[in-house]
């Protein structure tokens, strides 16, 4: 779907809400899949250096936000990480204390942690359920990506270990249609994997993004697909958003591997590090980063000679008090996006045309 947005009009990101409960910085924020879809409430998650998570909810457009539980009874150090299965139900966290822990939602508000995975040697930092919600992949500042199958009654089976990273792996994010994982981290690169025969025990890293590919020249903190999955967006330390684009449907018609090619840069938005950037299912892309602000942009649609470009749709200066370290679009036709900060609030907001 294109975004429904005229060029023609000013917007405003409006602040609808400012969410406290959490006692130290927020990590991230994740919007429970069937949030506010076929009249099902608002749902989201957030994780914090306060070693908990927090389960929000808005019950329909005119009740209030509130904490629906509170998830503090099973890591021991930093929740860095939080991110929910593909049918709502799992919600699966990533800590400091080397676990990941997979919550299932039993009702009545109630959580339980029905698996505990071991297997890092230190600080898991991003967690991510494949489209199927069948492979749980997790990744670490030893350097290492996991790949862990979903068996019967809660199992969970180490179907891989991706070697390939030379430092801290910051994310994993698998793509939106196929079993292709991509993660991205401190050695200024994104990795692909694939188990191109479909067998999840032979996976490998087929294409590596990075300087010399006109990718980052510091840190990749983040990556997010474009609702059709042939475009990629990534940011960095080096203060750049990249766009990145591959004929996916090459793939879906079964002719191997589509390599990814760098697109455009945008730079000169922000001015410290950019951690956090979200593609809606409408095609507005949002960041977040260390110099407190949030920007959105969009595609252009009347300049397209030399490829696809960008360009500001508007900006939140001061959205928070501190770092932004997550912003995540809502699913669903209400466009809300969440924000987690340093400053340990989350904010939701609303793009709103000025009048």
């Amino acid at each position: 779907m294109a975004a429904l947005i005229d060029k023609d009009i000013n917007y405003e990101l409006k602040e609808i809400e400012k969410l406290e409960g959490h006692s130290d910085r927020v990590w991230c924020v994740a919007w429970n899949p069937t949030s506010g879809l076929a009249g099902a409430p608002f749902l989201f998650a957030s994780c914090s250096g306060d070693m908990t998570v927090r389960i929000w909810e808005k019950k329909n457009q005119h009740s209030n936000w509130l904490c629906k539980a509170v998830l503090d009874d099973k890591h021991t150090r930093t929740v860095r990480s939080c991110s929910w299965s593909p049918c709502g139900k799992l919600l699966a966290t990533g800590s400091f204390d080397a676990t990941t822990a997979v919550w299932e939602d039993v009702g009545g508000g109630e959580f339980e942690c029905v698996a505990s995975l071991e297997g890092h040697e230190n600080e898991v930092k991003s967690v991510c359920w494949n489209a199927a919600g069948t492979l749980l992949a997790t990744c670490s500042r030893d350097k290492t990506v996991w790949i862990w199958e979903v068996m019967p009654g809660n199992d969970y089976d180490c179907a891989a270990v991706l070697q390939g990273h030379k430092q801290d792996v910051k994310m994993v994010l698998w793509h939106p249609t196929f079993d292709l994982l991509f993660s991205s981290g401190y050695d200024n690169t994104v990795k692909v994997w694939w188990a191109e025969d479909g067998d999840h025990d032979s996976w490998e890293c087929f294409q590596t993004l990075g300087e010399s590919e006109n990718g980052h020249s510091n840190t990749v903190w983040a990556l997010s697909f474009n609702p059709k999955g042939d475009k990629m967006v990534t940011c960095s330390d080096d203060l750049t958003i990249k766009i990145w684009g591959a004929d996916i449907e090459k793939m879906q018609s079964g002719y191997g591997y589509a390599n990814w090619a760098h697109v455009c840069t945008l730079s000169g938005y922000h001015d410290r590090t950019i951690f956090s950037v979200h593609w809606s299912s409408d095609d507005i892309i949002a960041s977040g980063a260390a110099d407190d602000g949030i920007r959105l942009f969009v595609q252009n649609k009347e300049s397209e000679i030399d490829g696809p470009s960008y360009s500001l749709l508007t900006k939140k200066d001061k959205a928070h008090d501190m770092d932004v370290n997550s912003v995540q679009w809502s699913p669903g036709e209400t466009r809300l996006l969440a924000s987690g900060s340093d400053d340990g609030t989350i904010k939701i907001w609303q793009l709103a045309a000025l009048p």
